[in-house]
């Protein structure tokens, strides 16, 4: 097999990375607030949050460039006043895996939050812990496992997207071309061993991903157990 232009591989790490940092402090501020607090408006925040989950990936895309488009809301802002456009730079394609990855992580994160028994947050209230030291020392350990594992989802998530990023990136080598627009311009071309090369290279990093995650769920069940 000839030697490919790695590329796509480090953008698409890059783009899942920048992502999933979002990501992480996006779905744990809003998992928190909404396991923790009962509000006018909570059920339709919980849809909105969730809704990418059941979008096809060219509506989330049409979406993305209403909002950051030359003459979107926040497209018009960012180019007025910074000079920086979003659509069809890599930007474009990290937004994109940040909405389709957040779901997911806001879910493990909501599942893990859940899991965390209250009276052990009480206790140290009663202590005259404040919150900020409540979550940090209490509920975030006690919830790391699912947390990480949503992490882990998300990232994996991040680096396989492909339909809102062609429609908000589009398809330009070297700048936007993360690994799925590879495969699917790789196979447009009859290129079938270089769409192979990509096929098995994002699997093995699905593979990782899912292995990990599995890795510390036993891990944790052993560790529960023993306790």
């Amino acid at each position: 097999m000839m030697a490919y232009d790695m590329s796509p591989l480090l953008l698409s790490l890059k783009v899942a990375s920048i992502s999933t940092f979002f990501v992480f402090f996006a779905s744990i501020a809003l998992a928190r607030l909404m396991s923790r607090r009962e509000f006018f408006g909570k059920s339709a925040i919980d849809a909105l949050v969730l809704l990418p989950l059941v979008l096809p990936p060219t509506v989330i895309g049409f979406g993305l460039i209403v909002l950051f488009g030359a003459n979107g809301p926040l497209g018009s802002l960012l180019e007025d006043w910074f000079g920086f456009r979003v659509v069809f730079t890599w930007v474009g394609a990290a937004i994109a895996s940040f909405v389709v990855s957040l779901p997911l992580m806001y879910q493990s994160v909501m599942a893990a939050f859940e899991k965390v028994d209250p009276r052990w947050e009480n206790v140290a209230r009663t202590m005259g812990v404040s919150e900020w030291r409540v979550f940090r020392t209490i509920t975030f350990p006690l919830a790391w496992p699912g947390i990480l594992a949503g992490l882990i989802m998300a990232f994996a998530r991040g680096i396989g997207e492909f339909g809102a990023t062609l429609m908000i990136a589009g398809y330009i080598p070297g700048v936007t071309e993360t690994v799925p627009l590879a495969i699917y311009f790789a196979y447009e071309a009859g290129d079938m061993e270089k769409a192979a090369f990509w096929v098995i290279v994002i699997s093995a990093v699905g593979i990782a991903a899912i292995t990990w995650v599995n890795y510390w769920r036993k891990k944790t069940a052993v560790r529960i157990g023993r306790e």
